[in-house]
């Protein structure tokens, strides 16, 4: 199982910062996760995803890093660092980091004496240009709010390349000192016990940035470097790309061509993601039926993170102009929902209108789908945002535990917390937290628990081969049918994207199925006989696991 553990992993997105403060300051630590690491194991996920948890100005949320070698001091210290992994180990919760070399920040002691010593031995650290670039407005990652992909400074008389902001310079990959320094960074967090690496903007981190080019090559043989090496440190090491590229520049980011995953065992499935947008806001499985049928067969050993939402804004640059404005109508009608012109900064549950039952299907959907799911810190309460923040920060709040001040992330007065609680009466911590819907079975958190804990019992999801099934011309448009076959059996899945019921006909695909999960409420399930497939009924925003007869 060593080799494939990510294939049945329930990832678990976090910012320590933001998760649980332990001492009063208003900022989440090391100490906080740890005492709420009961609550994860509980939840049924097996990996914790941590956004940065380095030093820094903290001017883009922890991706501007100062220091690759050590903790943010309000987080704590490493001692607490391995503590954490400890205690986590104990539970069987692996941990992955953000991995941020793609640049860093411009208070790096590096990028310091590179800017103001013309002689610095950290110049070649860095992607310069003697003469203003002419692609100096283009490549921006943050259009609306980034100026400029080079800036000049002035003491060394040089331009120099940023795909982010000009406080966040980028590293010249193509100089071997830099390529050497990233294997050391990973050797030493693995070191440590971490189990992988979620590799930030993978696709600038190889690309080899030229001063009058808007964009340049990519050098893809350095993931194969990365690989090779953390595998002789680590032979079960992750890393996963986040990678929105083209499906054609998809495989060269997992392989050499060998038919393995050689280079990066993971990307996120950022097409999936737009079409499941798309499909939710029109209520029409369409775009998700389309996306399953084209996805790229991978390598061996590959693997998709599925997402409905993460740390960043809901990404629909993939989609046509009409499929978005059709997303944005949907679910972000209002400007201050929008950003960067290609996303919405908002979490789910607000754009689903906190309809529970929608929630639960879109979820079943996600974790459904090939691959292995991600799922963001406070979705599985169904928490909200607040649009007062400036861009991504709206949907970085402190994790809601309990009702009352502080929310029981921290005893700090409100002014003290290192983000604002979320101030909308129907998503805030006293209508959305932790400590009452764990008294209530019937709640979003109980219901997520008992899906999750069904996901691991079906190993097929994460390991077989997923396949659209035909319910024929006559189906609702709103019902999407998939199954995933391995060694072990076969299950389908059925979810209705529209609020009206639906009855299919599962006939072709065998005499009896058994009722693994569902949104609940079937009456046509025998316990002994399983269900007949002949005319299968689903719900309004419906959804049901079918193990067929024979299989498993």
């Amino acid at each position: 199982m060593a080799d494939r553990w990510y294939r049945n992993a329930v990832m678990y997105s976090l910012d320590v910062h933001t998760f649980q403060d332990s001492d009063g300051d208003g900022t989440g630590n090391f100490a906080g996760l740890t005492a709420r690491l009961d609550h994860l194991a509980r939840l049924g996920v097996t990996t914790l995803w941590f956004n940065p948890i380095h030093p820094s100005p903290g001017r883009d949320g922890g991706y501007d890093v100062t220091d690759f070698y050590g903790v943010d001091p309000a987080l704590g210290t490493l001692g607490d660092f391995a503590e954490l992994l400890d205690e986590a180990g104990e539970r069987g919760l692996r941990v992955m980091l953000d991995l941020v070399v793609n640049h860093t920040s411009s208070a790096h002691p590096w990028f310091r004496s590179a800017s103001t010593d013309p002689g610095s031995p950290w110049r070649d650290f860095y992607v310069w240009s003697d003469h203003e670039p002419a692609a100096r407005t283009e490549g921006m990652v943050f259009p609306g709010v980034q100026q400029e992909t080079w800036t000049y400074a002035p003491v060394v008389d040089r331009w120099y390349h940023h795909r982010f902001f000009d406080f966040e310079p980028d590293l010249n990959i193509e100089n071997p000192a830099v390529r050497e320094e990233i294997h050391r960074i990973v050797g030493f967090w693995s070191r440590l016990g971490v189990s992988g690496f979620r590799i930030d903007a993978a696709p600038f981190v190889i690309e080899l940035s030229r001063p009058d080019e808007g964009q340049g090559e990519h050098d893809y043989g350095f993931f194969t470097e990365l690989r090779q090496r953390l595998s002789w440190r680590q032979g079960d090491a992750l890393l996963l790309a986040e990678a929105n590229v083209p499906q054609q520049e998809q495989q060269r980011f997992f392989s050499t061509g060998s038919g393995v995953a050689d280079r990066l065992q993971m990307l996120f499935a950022f097409e999936l993601n737009a079409a499941t947008m798309l499909a939710l806001a029109r209520e029409d499985a369409t775009p998700v039926r389309a996306s399953l049928a084209t996805v790229p067969r991978l390598p061996e050993h590959g693997q998709w993170a599925t997402f409905l939402r993460n740390h960043d804004e809901v990404d629909l640059s993939t989609l046509q102009p009409s499929e978005r404005a059709d997303v944005f109508a949907a679910f972000g009608p209002r400007p201050e929902h929008q950003l960067y012109g290609r996303g919405i900064r908002r979490r789910l549950a607000p754009m689903l209108g906190g309809d529970v039952r929608r929630l639960q299907m879109a979820y079943s959907l996600q974790f459904t789908m090939p691959g292995t799911p991600v799922l963001r810190y406070g979705d599985e309460i169904g928490m909200g945002e607040d649009l007062d923040l400036p861009q991504r920060e709206a949907i970085r709040t402190p994790m809601q535990w309990a009702p009352g001040p502080g929310a029981g992330f921290s005893t700090a007065p409100e002014d003290r917390l290192v983000r604002p609680l979320v101030q909308d009466e129907a998503f805030g911590p006293d209508n959305v937290n932790v400590a009452v819907q764990r008294q209530d079975p019937h709640s979003l958190l109980s219901w997520f628990e008992r899906m999750i804990h069904t996901l691991r019992e079906c190993e097929e999801i994460g390991t077989g081969d997923h396949a659209v099934v035909d319910v024929g011309d006559d189906a609702p448009a709103g019902v999407l049918a998939h199954r995933a076959d391995a060694a072990g059996g076969s299950l389908v899945f059925l979810h209705n994207l529209a609020d009206r019921p639906a009855v299919l006909d599962l006939g072709a695909l065998g005499a009896r199925a058994t009722q693994v999960f569902s949104d609940g409420g079937y009456d046509d399930t025998d316990a002994v006989g399983g269900l007949g497939l002949e005319r299968v009924d689903l719900h309004g925003y419906g959804f049901r696991w079918l193990r067929l007869a024979g299989s498993g």
